[in-house]
């Protein structure tokens, strides 16, 4: 995978996505990345939606505490979408502008899994709106970390609204998530998350590297 010519490159910053399934191990690579970044002697921002934000905090506490109950699809999708407009504006964009690498646990691809082919959403509406939401912001790479529900669910504890749902709804989002990838290669790597963490990492590396190779502006 090389980012010759691509379109999304900056001259600043470098926005790394990690996506996949509940249990998928986002957060650990998240990490894992971040510490390597930063030992490359430039600087990173670790973040996650929801709650990258302070704002962003208070809606997840909202959408993902089981307490919430039942809401009404396109509003969890307009929750996650309020998310990201405060976390894009607010937090990443300035950090690319400052020329850091920005690594995200979940972005728009999430909405377009759990609220489009989970809830049974338009994913065109949704994209739409999440395209808004996020000044149509893309990352230069998005990891998929791709994991059987069964097994993801299996590594959760106490489940919130969202790992509560029915496999059937994870085997979903696990699928659109794969199709996501599938129709843009050059923006994508799916990776078997059943593997052991530092063979995932090494792996994240070797796709994150070339990009940091080919931007300017990143040295910490």
């Amino acid at each position: 995978m090389q980012p010759t010519d691509d379109p999304l490159v900056t001259e600043v910053g470098v926005f790394v996505a990690f996506e996949g399934g509940e249990g998928s191990g986002k957060s650990t690579q998240s990490h894992l990345l971040a510490t390597w970044v930063e030992s490359q002697g430039k600087t990173a921002l670790l973040t996650r939606e929801p709650g990258g934000t302070g704002v962003g905090a208070m809606l997840r506490s909202i959408v993902l505490d089981p307490a919430t109950g039942d809401l009404s699809p396109r509003t969890e999708a307009l929750i996650y979408a309020a998310d990201k407009a405060e976390h894009v504006d607010t937090l990443i964009l300035p950090a690319l502008a400052d020329g850091a690498v920005v690594i995200t646990d979940r972005y728009v691809d999430s909405t377009l899994a759990y609220q489009g082919a989970g809830r049974a959403l338009h994913v065109g509406e949704l994209e739409s709106l999440a395209r808004w939401a996020t000044a149509d912001l893309r990352p230069h790479l998005t990891v998929v970390l791709d994991v059987d529900p069964r097994i993801g669910l299996g590594r959760a504890g106490e489940p919130d609204r969202i790992e509560g749902e029915p496999v059937e709804f994870h085997e979903r989002v696990r699928q659109h998530f794969l199709d996501l990838a599938a129709a843009d290669p050059a923006h994508y790597v799916v990776l078997d998350a059943s593997e052991s963490p530092e063979a995932i990492h090494d792996r994240v590396v070797a796709a994150v590297g070339p990009w940091l190779a080919q931007a300017r502006g990143v040295e910490a």
